[in-house]
């Protein structure tokens, strides 16, 4: 008899953690371990600011995942349709075929995309950093812009090329406007041609505070910061049309501009909308022990569910952050265990411990356990709680050191070229587009259902 098939969707922080958890509780001959993610490594999101300014290199913060993972299968795709009631998931592999996995048990951990609104131009201009080949690509697209800048003759070209324009306050948007704007201001150094006063770094939010959820101190401190280092940071306004060059604001400046990153916020995957279940402004509703009400056998945690907060207790929800995800792959592992040897379930709590912003060099905000820290020290506080983060002693060696040669040696301005023909949009990189109706959904399965039923069958042997 074969073992129960346990299936986990995304190799991210909640699914990776959830399947090392698996291996290390539950013996080989208890359950089969698949796990479906078209990247072989766990991604660090939080670092990708660095990537693209070049503190780090790729491989810095994406974790392989073979080398977590010892008895779980990797299916090397992405998921683009799910059937709980069949406990079906169909898959589109890296090199276009279609499979279908079923399953006993499912993990849903398919994470986020980053969310788009119907602006004109958003959808063909901008890029998001949710990816580590949006990273590599924008950090090719910044030096290129000042390779470009620095030998035109026509100033009109050259303010465009040097202007950039970030939407999105937040976490991600603030780290990636300050580490790009230390990138370009350097560049002046190794650029003669270039003139420093015409480098110029937008960082843009319809909210009308920076980070809110540091808190007022934190948020103005950051602020300071910014603005103290030549950044323009326009609160309260956000894009009304985006262009090859130029970017138009909601107050009605126009920005000429070749660069606009998209950090506006992310959205849950585009896999929860095919199940067809209750969502939460489209997280997937899960209860406490992150199990899906109406689906058998299936667990859900990380960006995508909408899990209870019961640490802050009323109708609050858990914030999509790398520290719940992390510890919800552990609660789920644990109760998927449970569940196989007929016990109890047990509820997720996690009280947050924190928030730190890397603002780059010794600059930094972090409220670790609700103490609000400043620079130098929130610093270390920031980039230790990284290095806590990753989760092999390799990818920490490798992190620490790319930050320690940077410190020492400053910036390279090489273009690597890989990403130079790619198309760069949101839909190009983070693959929106490629998950299936319900009807498709039926139609692949029908069609897998009568490849099974029309294969020869297998000679028996006395």
């Amino acid at each position: 008899m074969q073992p129960p098939r346990i299936l986990i969707v995304g190799g991210g922080f909640a699914g990776m953690e959830c399947a090392h958890k698996l291996e290390r509780t539950l013996k080989a001959s208890d359950a089969q371990l698949r796990l479906i993610s078209p990247q072989d490594s766990q991604l660090y999101l939080p670092l990708l600011p660095h990537v693209a300014a070049g503190v780090l290199t790729p491989q810095a913060v994406a974790v392989s995942l073979r080398r977590m993972l010892r008895r779980t299968v990797i299916v090397p795709g992405g998921a683009i349709g799910v059937d709980p009631h069949a406990k079906a998931v169909i898959v589109r592999k890296i090199n276009g075929e279609e499979v279908v996995e079923r399953y006993d048990y499912l993990v849903l951990t398919p994470g986020s995309v980053t969310r788009q609104f119907d602006i004109p131009g958003v959808d063909t201009h901008a890029v998001g950093v949710k990816t580590l080949a949006e990273a590599a690509w924008i950090r090719d697209h910044v030096i290129a812009q000042l390779d470009l800048a620095a030998t035109t003759s026509d100033r009109a070209e050259r303010v465009s090329r040097l202007q950039f324009v970030v939407v999105g306050g937040g976490y991600a948007g603030t780290e990636t406007a300050a580490c790009l704007q230390r990138l370009t201001s350097a560049a002046v150094k190794r650029y003669p041609g270039l003139d420093a006063s015409l480098i110029k770094w937008h960082l843009v939010d319809i909210a009308p505070k920076l980070m809110p959820e540091l808190g007022d101190r934190l948020g103005e401190k950051a602020l300071a910061i910014l603005r103290r280092r030549g950044l323009n940071v326009s609160l309260g306004v956000s894009v009304a049309k985006a262009t090859e060059d130029s970017v138009t604001l909601t107050d009605g400046r126009v920005l000429p501009c070749r660069t606009l990153i998209w950090t506006a916020g992310v959205a849950p995957s585009p896999l929860i909308a095919t199940l067809g279940a209750e969502t939460d402004r489209g997280r997937l509703v899960v209860r406490p022990d992150l199990t899906v009400p109406g689906l058998d056998g299936v667990f859900a945690l990380g960006d995508a569910a909408a899990v209870p907060d019961l640490a802050k207790g009323g109708d609050a929800i858990c914030t999509p952050t790398a520290q719940h995800a992390m510890r919800q792959g552990w609660a789920a592992a644990k109760n998927i265990a449970a569940a196989l040897h007929g016990d109890p379930l047990t509820d997720y709590r996690h009280k947050d411990m924190g928030l730190v912003v890397d603002l780059g060099g010794i600059h930094a905000v972090s409220k670790p356990l609700g103490v609000q820290l400043t620079g130098l020290p929130a610093q270390i506080v920031a980039r230790g709680y990284h290095l806590g983060a990753l989760r092999t002693l390799t990818a920490r060696f490798r992190t620490a050191a790319n930050w320690v040669l940077n410190a020492v040696a400053g910036n390279d301005y090489v273009r690597t070229g890989f990403q130079a023909q790619r198309p760069a949009t949101l839909k190009d990189f983070e693959h929106t587009d490629a998950y299936l109706s319900k009807e498709q959904i039926e139609a692949r399965l029908a069609e897998e259902g009568t490849r099974r039923s029309m294969a020869p069958e297998k000679p028996r042997f006395p």
